[in-house]
């Protein structure tokens, strides 16, 4: 039989929360409780006595629209498992997809396992679906998000003040009239990359709704999105500011099929430097993310939390900050005649 939570707290009389708690080592759970919780969780086998020696990286997808689109997770994945390895641990590859027939099956499946340590790729996560991880008595990292209003340790990418350097440097550039090309799935990194464009965009006086565009996460999908926008000869701005390379990439692209320069015409500055960027012409402008040096973070904080079997309660997030990457896709505006 599978011990689980539910299990543990019909045979000590304690709630889920208070023995998640003990077996986390969380303030606030009086030392002989947590010790009867300990001692029942050792004996009917939900926790192990022996190290943890494998971290479980468990991908997340909900649209699937953005985690399967782009090159940038194949880097990641990469960099966890390469670290893990050099720390000594094995690592395995663990697939949630929120609308498959066996979800819950698999979600609670993932959640009786105490044998190994979760890293969480959470960039398509929503805050709604995240609170059933805090309840695990393992240790666990957030990779690529926060919440606002759930505690977990987390390693991601600083988007906000990002998107506010790539806005900046294009006003740097002279340009006023700045469009937003908007993916329409919108994972929280986008919703954050979307507020640090329209802070500044206020700052400065200038209107941040005019020229939004709402696009498909792939490239393809950017491509046709804007094939008909500029098809329909509507009103463009002398500069774009992108979600991420996939989409403006695809964007680029339908903007030279119909007849604008870039720069020239039009600047794009995209999000992430995927390896595309280069192989385009001309080449993207971007905020790089450093991908690699990512997974190399949450592995180390994962294993630290593993070595001491968990913290002193405190749940901590660590951001790296990304570069700005000037290539060819964005230069001054032409000179209004």
């Amino acid at each position: 039989m599978k011990v689980s939570l539910k299990t543990i707290s019909e045979i000590t009389g304690f709630s889920q929360a208070t023995i998640s708690n003990a077996l986390h080592n969380k303030r606030g759970v009086n030392p002989k409780t947590a010790e009867q919780i300990l001692k029942v969780a050792q004996e009917y086998g939900y926790i192990q006595e022996k190290r943890i020696t494998n971290i479980k990286v468990v991908t997340y997808r909900d649209s699937g629209g953005v985690f399967s689109d782009t090159p940038f997770f194949s880097i990641l994945m990469e960099s966890v498992e390469n670290e893990a390895h050099k720390c000594g641990y094995t690592t395995s590859i663990y697939n949630l997809y929120r609308h498959s027939e066996d979800y819950q099956e698999r979600l609670q499946s993932l959640l009786e396992d105490t044998n190994s340590a979760i890293l969480l790729i959470g960039t398509e996560l929503q805050e709604e679906d995240a609170a059933v991880f805090q309840d695990w008595p393992g240790e666990l990292l957030l990779l690529d998000t926060k919440f606002d209003h759930l505690a977990f340790n987390a390693v991601l990418m600083n988007n906000e003040s990002s998107s506010r350097q790539a806005t900046e440097y294009l006003i740097g550039k002279g340009h006023r009239k700045i469009g937003y090309l908007k993916g329409s799935v919108r994972i929280l990194n986008f919703v954050r990359r979307c507020r640090g464009f329209q802070q500044v965009m206020q700052e400065n006086g200038l209107d941040g709704d005019e020229f939004v565009i709402t696009v498909g996460p792939s490239i393809v999908d950017s491509y046709k999105a804007m094939q008909e926008y500029v098809a329909a000869k509507k009103p463009l701005p002398t500069a774009f500011f992108a979600d991420n390379d996939m989409i403006a990439l695809g964007a680029m692209k339908a903007l030279q099929e119909g007849g604008y320069k870039v720069p020239e015409d039009i600047s794009i500055i995209g999000f992430d430097d995927i390896p595309f960027c280069e192989a385009f012409n001309p080449g993207l402008t971007t905020m790089k993310v450093h991908n690699k040096e990512l997974g190399e973070v949450a592995v180390h904080m994962l294993v630290e939390l593993i070595d001491n079997n968990g913290n002193d309660g405190l749940c901590r997030c660590t951001e790296i900050y990304n570069e700005l990457i000037e290539r060819g896709s964005v230069a001054s505006p032409k000179a209004e005649k």
